[in-house]
Parts: structure tokens; sequence; C-alpha cells
């Protein structure tokens, strides 16, 4: 069974391997991303969740708060399609407009399924963000609609 929680740093390791886990995204230099690059987001800086099978952690969310961005969403290949993403991206989104009401954006690779899973989640595509990501900006007055029904 899954269950939900905010993200500690002692969940940091985790979330690493989660991150370096992926097919789609994928960091071209895993080291780029430290263990110190997530702690700000764990406090007043963002909001942050983790997905639990038990005690390992198979996927987390982060917004980055003050960046009004959407900093990783992420989940072990083996459980895509089960939901999942769905909640953490419901969880993180609610915690952000729950600290402000600014626009937030996020850019993905183009053609991959994280693109359809926004898409799917109400997110307004602006186009090209560089020459291999597109952006998608989501609006507190979208977010209080799509997740009022």
């Amino acid at each position: 069974m899954i269950h939900y929680r905010p993200a500690t740093v002692p969940d940091i390791p985790g979330m690493q391997v989660v991150r370096r886990s992926v097919t789609e995204n994928a960091l071209s230099n895993p080291d780029l991303v430290r263990d110190a690059d997530y702690v700000p987001f764990l406090g007043t800086e963002g909001t942050a969740w983790i997905a639990l099978d038990g005690d390992r952690i198979v996927g987390f969310s982060i917004a980055d708060v003050p960046g009004r961005n959407i900093w990783a969403l992420f989940l072990f290949p083996e459980y895509e399609g089960r939901g999942i993403g769905k909640e953490l991206h419901r969880l993180m989104m609610s915690g952000y407009f729950g600290q402000t009401k600014e626009t937030v954006w996020l850019s993905t690779a183009f053609h991959t399924r994280a693109e359809a899973f926004y898409r799917l989640r109400g997110w307004t595509d602006k186009g090209a963000h560089n020459a291999i990501e597109r952006r998608f900006e989501m609006t507190a007055e979208d977010w209080k609609r799509i997740s009022d029904f």
C-alpha cells in the first residue's frame, strides 16, 4: 500500500535514488544535483512530498515557491501508471497554492510521458522553453477550478 507524507532531510538519499532511476528527463550529469540542493525546498521555500511503498521511497515531488516553479516530480519507472504521480502532483500543487497565488511554471522534455501527464493535469502549454523542453504554466485560478471537481 502506497502512503504519502511531507519529505524531510533524511529522505534526500532516497529521493536521489529515485531521481537517478528515471528513463525520461534523466540528468546528463547526476552529480550536478547535490543533496544540499533539496534542503531549501523541505522548509519554507517549498513544498515536498514523498510516496512510500512500505519504508521505500518510490516517488517524490517538489515545488520551489520563491522560484515559482516545479522542481521535481519523479517515480521509479516500475511504479508509473498506478496514480502515484497524480497524487504527488495534487499534494505538491495544493501545498504550492496554499503558500502563494503566483502562477507556477515547469519545463519538461518534448514528446515524453511527462509532457502528456502535465497536459492531462490542466497545465497550459506556453511553447518551447529551450531547444529540448516545453514550458507549462498553471495559475491559482486554474488550479482551484481543476482541483475543485
